[in-house]
């Protein structure tokens, strides 16, 4: 999280900081310089009571341009600081003049706590320190000048020295302090602005938190509906199922009737159910135990004669594209342990999906073979491509593809996209491509030795 601050919020929040410490200079001048008036009564009691009232008074000035200041944001704060501390300067300084020279010590020593008081808590830059230091050596030299009988050396030598060893010392401690002072402003304000992007983005996933909340409870609803269209499907296409299995029962019953041709067509359509039965089953188990898994029944077979069984089934299919199959299907046994149901369903699907994307006149070669301990399945189509950004959806969720050709035939991926997962679930690996070749699929499966 990356946090900028311009120079107008720097300004501002250096202001904000200099009228705090102005503010805690103002209050304290009100409430403790008339306490100075008990130093009067000791040590000077002729006087105490004037100096008291120029003490008030100062009061009472500096506190009506202190509420003048502060109603009126426009006037600098330094301008009020100046006055404060020239007002503090005057009295001070005309005080340390008047005195006896027993009691230039106590008065010089409480004009440098005074200037040191004022340095220690101002918030400005040095040069305005350095001013009022020479603005109060400056009445030093008037008000001596003008009031004093004594000499300058019993003037210097009896505090004198002492106030003005403070006084310069003094001057250096607002350089440091607004130096201290401008990071703790610029580390408060960074603060501040990180805190409120902090704010933003709670509340910004807080919303999110609820979108997602609300799209959860969705999906809920969607997954019972779902879940309640695949029971209904389900059970619906168990009831057709059976009725295809008992009417092709009730014709081979009448076997003494049918021709060859007939009862390779009934042993067809027998076979193909009791597929579509077992398959149907281990998709409702899946969905029963809410369970991505299927649970396949794995047994050794020549999986050669499988492919050249689908090959056979389709290849009427493809006559009516006007497509010719090339058999290049081993004839020698590779016996692979997979699920027979499954890996039919595998290599039925990539090949009636390469029939249904193929364009008429065309050729399509099944090739089978042996490579590294793999069997190897492939579909090599030579005709236009289908593109690869389009296989690569089809593969990978549901997609419809409209026909490049004049066919307005609907593509659906469904098919390639169960034939990928149910080989990955098998332990097998599906490839294809599309290109300026053409188009081309393979599934390899380990043997068995």
């Amino acid at each position: 999280m990356f946090v900028q601050i311009t120079k107008e919020e720097f300004s501002k929040e250096v202001l904000k900081k200099a009228w705090y410490q102005t503010n805690n200079i103002i209050w304290t001048i009100l409430f403790l310089y008339p306490l100075i008036t008990i130093i009067d009564v000791i040590y000077n009691p002729d006087i105490w009571v004037q100096f008291l009232i120029v003490r008030l008074i100062t009061d009472i000035v500096i506190y009506g341009l202190y509420t003048f200041f502060r109603s009126k944001k426009k006037y600098n704060y330094r301008i009020l600081l100046h006055i404060a501390f020239f007002s503090l300067s005057c009295t001070s300084a005309l005080l340390c003049t008047l005195a006896n020279s027993q009691q230039f010590n106590v008065y010089f020593l409480v004009y440098s706590a005074v200037i040191l008081f004022f340095n220690i808590q101002v918030f400005w830059e040095p040069a305005h320190s350095i001013i009022q230091t020479l603005v109060a050596f400056i009445l030093l030299t008037i008000f001596f000048n003008a009031f004093s009988d004594y000499n300058i050396d019993l003037f210097i030598t009896n505090g004198g020295q002492f106030f003005f060893i403070v006084a310069t010392i003094s001057c250096l401690i607002p350089s440091a302090r607004f130096k201290v002072l401008e990071r703790e402003a610029k580390q408060q304000l960074l603060i501040e602005k990180s805190n409120e992007q902090l704010k933003a983005q709670n509340r910004d996933i807080i919303e999110k938190n609820a979108i997602i909340d609300m799209q959860y409870e969705r999906l809920l609803k969607m997954d019972e509906q779902k879940n309640s269209f695949i029971n209904i499907a389900g059970h619906d296409l168990k009831n057709l199922i059976g009725s295809i299995i008992m009417s092709n029962n009730m014709i081979k019953d009448e076997e003494y009737r049918l021709s060859t041709d007939q009862k390779e067509f009934c042993a067809y359509i027998s076979e193909s159910a009791e597929k579509m039965q077992y398959m149907l089953a281990k998709l409702m188990d899946v969905k029963e135990i809410e369970s991505p898994d299927l649970k396949f029944n794995m047994e050794t077979f020549d999986v050669n004669v499988e492919v050249r069984r689908i090959f056979r089934g389709l290849v009427e299919t493809a006559q009516m594209k006007n497509i010719h199959l090339v058999d290049n299907i081993l004839k020698l046994p590779l016996n692979v342990k997979l699920d027979k149901v499954f890996a039919g369903q595998i290599f039925q699907n990539l090949l009636s999906n390469a029939i249904k994307f193929s364009q008429t006149n065309n050729n399509i070669r099944v090739v089978t073979s042996l490579q590294r301990q793999k069997f190897v399945f492939e579909i090599i189509d030579e005709g236009i491509a289908i593109g690869q950004e389009e296989l690569d959806m089809m593969f990978n969720k549901l997609k419809t593809l409209n026909d490049a050709n004049t066919s307005q035939e609907s593509r659906l991926g469904l098919g390639l996209s169960i034939a990928k997962l149910i080989t990955q679930e098998m332990g097998g690996e599906l490839f294809y491509r599309s290109d300026d070749n053409g188009n081309y699929f393979r599934v390899e499966f380990y043997v068995i030795n």
